[in-house]
């Protein structure tokens, strides 16, 4: 079976030529590189970084960004369709995808010196090198202007002492990109790898994320230059902005989440048979089927939406909450599901729905959890903030 079955009203009909070509390779890509081996990297923990040139290649890194950087310069839904079919092989190939392209590299094209920007961003685009970001610790996740993080000038350099915790890409990331109070002012900060001070350890014994590098950051008396600073940073609004485009990335990679565990469940439904018929004949199965399609074409639609938006300059940041909301608790809600209709081989390997049903509970919690985004929403609406 193929994808398009997963477009019951015609999406495909609102998307550009350009849009269209984009997803297709990158579906093309996933089905011949991604999808024949993720199963054993997911079982061994190891995260594909063989295919990290390959995206640079391809031109799916930092989709958005200027083209004058060396960066592809297309459109939020174009970003939204790449993280769609990166996930339709695995969280972990679109986490990878996304840290770099919204938590990296935009840091540093929106709010780095022009030096900085010609620096970095050409050979991330590249997959050349690799970046982290940053910002969650230990002891504050939803609350991150928290941090205990700190970067104190001495001269000609800034001082961090802290660490940061759950950090995709941390162990093999030639640049992080860190946020520290500076005289109480989150700022960011370029760390390179090898910098005295500064390690990073790769966090082990993961059930979900498995093909994908997670570490803790610490530094310890860790000395950067000046000129390492990003100097248009200032305050929760930098790193809060670049969560805005991963959350947005995030809503359709969990989609495609859902489309991967619907395909799945649709052939298992017609090569399943119980007392003699497909268990696809069955009403309870058929129920199953009908309200994971509608959910993904909801969710389809509401993304879309909100990268037009986006597109137009239109979009805001309660946008993306509400759509990354919507997607991961329904993605979520259709691998369990699949998984139910699976039977005892929905828990099996041979089948992608445990990997993507593993998956999906980081990715509901991370960058914003079901609850954050629905007080986002909540303060959205009555105007009062309850968070506090």
């Amino acid at each position: 079976m193929t994808s398009e079955t997963t477009d019951f009203l015609l999406i495909d009909e609102m998307l550009s030529d350009e849009e269209r070509m984009v997803r297709d390779t990158v579906r093309g890509f996933v089905d011949e590189k991604v999808i024949p081996t993720i199963a054993d990297d997911f079982e061994q923990a190891e995260a594909p970084m063989h295919l990290v040139r390959e995206m640079g290649e391809m031109g799916i890194i930092g989709a958005t960004l200027p083209q004058e950087y060396g960066c592809p310069g297309s459109s939020y839904v174009v970003y939204g369709l790449i993280q769609q079919e990166l996930e339709r092989g695995d969280s972990g190939i679109r986490s990878f995808n996304s840290v770099q392209s919204s938590l990296v590299m935009y840091p540093i094209c929106e709010y780095g010196s022009e030096e900085q920007k010609r620096h970095w961003l050409p050979g991330l685009a590249r997959g050349e090198k690799i970046g982290c970001f940053g910002l969650t610790e230990a002891d504050h996740g939803s609350d991150p202007g928290g941090m205990k993080t700190r970067a104190v000038k001495d001269g000609a350099s800034y001082v961090l002492n802290g660490s940061k915790m759950w950090i995709t890409n941390g162990n093999v990331a030639d640049v992080a990109v860190v946020w520290a109070k500076l005289d109480g002012e989150v700022r960011g900060f370029l760390v390179e790898k090898g910098t005295p001070g500064f390690t990073a350890n790769l966090i082990k014994h993961k059930m979900s994320l498995r093909a994908s590098v997670t570490s803790e950051l610490v530094f310890e008396d860790c000395r950067i230059p000046a000129e390492n600073l990003l100097p248009k940073s200032g305050g929760l609004r930098s790193p809060l902005g670049c969560l805005d485009k991963a959350r947005y990335g995030i809503a359709w990679g969990a989609t495609g989440s859902a489309m991967a565990c619907y395909e799945a469940s649709v052939r298992y439904a017609k090569e399943r048979t119980q007392f003699d018929k497909p268990i696809g004949s069955f009403q309870l199965v058929q129920r199953k089927l009908a309200l994971m399609l509608t959910e993904i074409t909801a969710a389809q639609l509401l993304n879309l939406r909100v990268g037009r938006l986006k597109d137009e300059g239109k979009g805001r940041h309660q946008h993306t909450s509400m759509a990354k909301m919507n997607a991961t608790s329904k993605a979520l809600e259709i691998a369990r599901m699949a998984r139910d209709l699976h039977g005892a081989n929905g828990i099996s390997l041979e089948y992608p729905i445990i990997r993507h049903m593993n998956n999906l509970e980081s990715v509901h919690t991370y960058e914003g959890t079901y609850d954050i985004h629905l007080l986002i929403l909540g303060h959205e609406i009555t105007g009062i903030p309850a968070f506090r």
